[in-house]
């Protein structure tokens, strides 16, 4: 019976998720939303679901599979060239939020505990619907991207260790500092003991083994679902998060070559454990209770959109990243995360805080993820509207130096755009001979060190161009070698006038290229050849 029991209302979970998903489909919100609404509808609306122990088991197999795929996005490719933004950006974030979460929760009334628990769950951005949305998007891959996705893993590294402190401390009526310092340090010892055996292990033990198994992609999988329930298993006996280790594994596994097939099939076995979670955290959820604290709901939710804009886009700009840029990644992390129903359900549990805090953070989390998907997916539309009303002043840096303002970029100069080892070596040769030149890429680690004035920022997006003033420059050279970002740069230069030297890779493009009137194609292996003959002459090795 009880396992008829429990089989009828796992069916009764899905069925409801599948329906609201379908529904949050037609209205472009994320799955997040439909999972929690479903959740509300069979329990506290219908009481058709009770939340057991075996629903819990499988809502607490998809939080590990969740850290373990968020692990396995941890590539240093992913964030390279963007590590330092990242780092400081995210940091400046995580700590501005938390204290103006805290201060403000305070001020509106609530306990100290409630506010530093509700803080951090304003602090976390939604690594599932930034993620979701990006790729459906196709912006996954941009630089706002790249920059976002690098803060939402330094925000999950935050997470695995508050996870961890928080299974030092116990809410404890005598509990003496002395003795909560000691169980944070040894908790801490272990965590880094873990992580240089798991780290150890995956360099010098795994890649064989798994490169066996690459031959078959279903014991592929096997195999890394082993790995992570292994070191799950390891932090359990360690007395350490079970999400520390799925996050631990998926690192681990993210550094080897086969982390793309790995993520393709480990996401449908999370998600539906993924659903599982929400749908019986909305099911656990007391609307009464949330319903009258609409006010104060409210309030926070528009903190973690407002707040976390203002310090995202602040901080930003203060790092040299473009305009736009920095308030598309500013929108991305504008909401709370599904880590923060984690932590705050890891709260409740503990008994550091009661029920209705969780209920708070699951209205928050409703109302949150359906303004910023909106806003994630209507990015362009918020950008020139917010633009042209002039909103983004106030975020922006000022430019000036002792002698008062200047203009942003100078005029009648030369803009070269893409750092490779070409178009270095062209803005040393520019600059040598006293030209004004401004190089552009979208990884800064490319532009430092440079003896010129750097643009960091996509010139696919026609508002970076406008900042690299390209109406007043004399020539633009590309060393790009994507030709699809070559076309639009030698279609943007002929709408404005200016000439363009353009790098042909393929040279069934130059046809195509000098019909937007290039004025010189830079073709490697043709200069090259010219160049060699050049020499040849010179030494007599061949006639005039």
């Amino acid at each position: 019976m009880t396992e008829s029991v429990f089989l009828q209302q796992l069916g009764l979970i899905v069925a409801g998720a599948a329906v609201c998903v379908l529904a949050a489909r037609r209205f472009k919100l994320p799955s997040i939303i439909a999972y929690l609404v479903a959740g509300l509808i069979l329990g506290p609306w219908t009481n058709l679901v009770e939340v057991t122990g075996s629903l819990d088991l499988i809502s607490e197999a998809g939080i590990v599979l969740l850290l373990f795929l968020v692990g396995l996005e941890l590539r240093l490719d992913k964030i390279k060239g963007v590590g330092k933004v990242v780092a400081l950006a995210g940091l400046v974030q995580v700590l501005a939020t938390l204290a103006a979460g805290f201060l403000l929760c305070r001020a509106l009334g609530l306990g100290a505990t409630e506010s530093a628990f509700l803080a951090l769950a304003l602090t976390f951005s939604s690594t599932v619907v930034a993620v979701k949305l990006l790729e459906e998007t196709q912006q996954f891959d941009s630089l706002h991207g790249r920059i976002a996705v690098g803060i939402l893993l330094f925000q999950d590294l935050v997470v695995i260790v508050l996870l961890t402190l928080l299974g030092g401390f116990q809410p404890e009526s005598q509990l003496r500092w002395e003795t909560a310092g000691q169980s944070v340090g040894l908790a801490l010892v272990k965590m880094m003991a873990l992580v240089a055996a798991v780290l150890a292990v995956s360099r010098y033990a795994l890649p064989q083994p798994f490169a066996w198994m690459a031959r078959l992609p279903s014991g592929l999988f096997i195999w890394s679902l082993c790995w992570c329930f292994f070191v799950v298993a390891a932090a359990h006996g360690l007395h350490l998060s079970r999400e520390t280790g799925a996050f631990l594994a998926g690192v681990s596994l993210a550094q080897l070559p086969y982390d793309h097939d790995l993520r393709r099939r480990v996401r449908p076995l999370m998600d539906f454990f993924i659903a599982v979670f929400f749908v019986s955290l909305g099911a656990r959820m007391d609307p009464g209770a949330a319903a009258g604290e609409w006010e104060l709901a409210l309030t926070l939710a528009l903190f973690a959109l407002a707040g976390k804009f203002a310090v995202v886009m602040f901080t930003l700009a203060r790092l040299k990243v473009g305009e736009r840029t920095s308030q598309f990644v500013a929108l991305t992390l504008a909401q709370i995360s599904e880590f923060s129903f984690i932590l705050t359900a890891a709260a409740v549990r503990s008994g550091w805080v009661e029920d209705k805090v969780l209920d708070l953070v699951g209205l928050i989390g409703l109302l949150t993820f359906s303004v910023s998907a909106c806003f994630i997916i209507h990015n362009k539309a918020v950008y020139f509207w917010s633009r042209r009303l002039g909103l983004l002043k106030p975020f922006l840096a000022r430019r000036h130096d002792a002698m008062g303002s200047r203009p942003r970029r100078p005029h009648q100069h030369i803009i070269v755009v893409g750092m490779n080892t070409l178009g270095r070596a062209i803005v040393s040769r520019l600059q040598s001979r006293g030209e004004q030149v401004l190089a552009v890429d979208t990884d800064p680690h490319k532009l430092a060190g440079l003896p010129c004035e750097t643009l960091l920022g996509d010139v696919e997006c026609f508002p970076v161009l406008e900042e690299a003033g390209l109406p007043h420059a004399k020539l633009l050279v590309s060393a790009l070698r994507i030709e699809p970002t070559n076309d639009l740069l030698a279609y943007r230069c002929q709408q404005a006038g200016i000439p363009c030297s353009i790098q042909a890779v393929d040279l069934t493009t130059t046809d195509n290229l000098l019909e937007m009137d290039v004025k010189y194609l830079m073709i490697p292996k043709v200069d090259g050849i010219k160049l060699q003959n050049r020499e040849l002459r010179e030494r007599g090795f061949l006639s005039a």
